[in-house]
């Protein structure tokens, strides 16, 4: 074997020799070059018998460490796999397919998720004419939801979604989830099912900067404007029978009607009524006053297990790496950041 590893080590020499020297130390190499090659031409049945000696050996110590090996890499698999899933998962890698016939594996093989939303309230659902794109809570929200089942925040389609057809908009599969300041409630926990709450509001009064009311207390013959089929509508029903209430379909035609003098106040959730102070301060105000408290959270058909599953570990990654938080930041400029909901909308006091 020593013998093997010299005639190596004199060929690699010589090699070196002939391509790194000067003419006078090339000239004495070529010299050498016959005694080289006569050395290594001796050798190679010694170099070739020695091989095929220790072929036997090679192969049974290769065969015998086989079963090691692939016990090794069996136990190994489960681990690396996990490690590579959660790279690709935070990479903004796609979910992995759902079983047929499921509602998130239809929305899969469609390639996008359908979303109602608001178009007209400011801070959570607008579309703005002057960008003529939806932007709000709820929308970036939805995108973050889209960007987790799919890896991409454009894998979306967004569907005007009023108050009163949040609900039927999803039983009649027109769209596969609501994000529309939809308060929990357990009258609606019959109809569909909710995801984990997002956001907690309060009901409260818009009124025109000048006016002079200031609660509840102060609506008795007075005209208040909330939407059809809101939660806002059947509070203000119940805490101030006194009132005149006005409904449209939307909270823009309620502010519209404000502006024309048709109705004294707007009634709805706090943040939906600061979404139109932010657009006009010296138009309209919010009285200190709440007299509800509103879970929001998202809604999809009853029964879709594996896709409100998907919506909900959406959500709880938005706000467990801060991204809630920013976008509440972004949506709700001037209001302090709170902690987060309880999951359940029911323990939300």
């Amino acid at each position: 074997m020593r013998k093997i590893v010299l005639m190596v080590v004199l060929m690699a020499a010589f090699i070196i020799a002939v391509t790194g020297c000067t003419p006078q130390q090339q000239a004495a190499v070529e010299k050498a070059a016959p005694t080289v090659a006569a050395a290594a031409k001796a050798a190679a049945p010694t170099i070739a018998a020695a091989a095929q000696a220790a072929a036997p050996t090679i192969a049974a110590a290769a065969q015998a460490a086989a079963p090691t090996v692939a016990a090794a890499a069996k136990a190994a698999a489960p681990t690396v796999a996990a490690a590579a899933g959660g790279a690709a998962k935070s990479a903004g890698a796609a979910l992995p397919k759902a079983a047929e016939g499921t509602a998130l594996r239809k929305v899969q093989d469609r390639g996008k998720v359908i979303v109602g939303v608001k178009y007209d309230v400011p801070t959570f659902g607008f579309l703005n004419p002057a960008t003529n794109k939806l932007e709000g809570f709820d929308v970036d929200l939805a995108k973050g939801i889209a960007k987790y089942i799919f890896g991409s925040e454009d894998a979306i389609e967004f569907q005007q979604a009023v108050s009163a057809n949040r609900i039927p908009f999803l039983q009649n599969d027109t769209v596969d989830l609501i994000a529309s300041t939809m308060t929990a409630n357990a009258d609606r926990a019959n109809q569909i099912d909710f995801t984990r709450a997002y956001y907690v509001a309060g009901q409260g009064l818009l009124v025109p900067a000048n006016s002079t009311i200031t609660g509840l207390k102060d609506l008795a013959g007075k005209a208040v404007c909330s939407v059809t089929g809101s939660t806002s509508e059947k509070n203000i029903r119940e805490k101030a029978p006194q009132a005149n209430v006005v409904l449209f379909q939307t909270y823009s035609e309620c502010v519209q009607a404000m502006d024309a003098g048709r109705v004294d106040a707007v009634t709805t959730d706090d943040n939906i009524l600061l979404g139109f102070v932010k657009q006009s301060p010296n138009k309209y105000k919010v009285p200190d006053e709440r007299f509800t408290v509103e879970p929001y959270a998202m809604g999809v058909k009853k029964g879709n297990k594996e896709l409100l599953e998907a919506v909900n570990a959406a959500l709880e990654g938005m706000i467990k790496d801060g991204t809630w938080a920013a976008l509440y930041a972004k949506n709700l400029p001037g209001i302090k950041v709170p902690n987060p909901p309880p999951a359940d909308w029911r323990e939300v006091k």
